[in-house]
């Protein structure tokens, strides 16, 4: 099995349903523009309160995406 590469990127999701749907929703938009994603970690979760309720969740996190073989870091 060949030793693969990650690139890191932060993202932050958001819902006004669930942190569940905050996750999903960063996650759904990321696989759309890159490849080979394959793990995030959450680092953070905040909302946002209005008249003494929960108005929107929001979930900062990382996700890592494998580089292709072949493919240098840095090089065209």
């Amino acid at each position: 099995m060949p030793n693969h590469v990650y690139k890191v990127v932060e993202l932050v999701g958001s819902s006004d349903e669930s942190v569940t749907k905050a996750i999903d929703s960063a996650i759904g938009k990321a696989a759309a523009t890159l490849r080979h994603l394959g793990w995030f970690e959450v680092v953070q979760v905040r909302g946002q309160v209005a008249d003494g309720k929960v108005a929107q969740y929001q979930v900062t996190m990382k996700a890592g995406f494998r580089l292709e073989d072949g493919v240098s870091p840095g090089k065209d």
